[in-house]
């Protein structure tokens, strides 16, 4: 199964793992954010997290299902 990349480019230091969901159009709504993480769905560098807080750098990658998102910092 192929990944399908989502490149997102943030202008601050960091993006919580929760609003990174809902920003780059994985999750509809925080509540729906919050379950997939808290389920532990959702893979932040390779390793399953499940804290929605998690601070998103750039460089980090977080996956979803066949989703991968690549946090890169806005020039």
């Amino acid at each position: 199964m192929e990944h399908e990349q989502i490149r997102i480019a943030i202008r601050t230091e960091f993006i919580k793992l929760d609003s990174l969901l809902k920003f780059s159009g994985l999750c509809d709504t925080g509540g729906f954010a919050k379950e997939l993480v808290q389920q532990g769905a959702v893979l932040v560098n390779g390793e399953i997290c499940t804290m929605r807080g998690k601070k998103i750098r750039p460089g980090d990658t977080v996956q979803v299902d066949r989703f991968t998102v690549m946090v890169e910092a806005e020039a």
